[in-house]
């Protein structure tokens, strides 16, 4: 995989994730309602950048232990 595309990847993935698993988590904790919708866009853009960052710095390390795992085949 090309660079711009992993980076891409990492991008949707990281915001869909970020968004589906704020939005849950703060489900559990607060139930829906008002709040639920006045707080999840901002819980949201607090766990995105921080989800990208967190796959640039693991990203490397999970793949590695993938190979290992699957003993070095792609």
């Amino acid at each position: 995989m090309d660079k711009k595309t992993a980076i891409l990847t990492q991008i949707i993935m990281t915001f869909l994730m970020a968004g589906s698993m704020s939005g849950i988590m703060l489900l559990i904790a607060i139930g829906p309602g008002q709040t639920f919708i006045e707080t999840w866009p901002k819980q949201w853009s607090i766990a995105w950048p921080i989800a990208f960052v967190v796959t640039q710095v693991l990203f490397p390390f999970s793949n590695h232990l993938a190979r290992k795992i699957l003993g070095g085949r792609d």
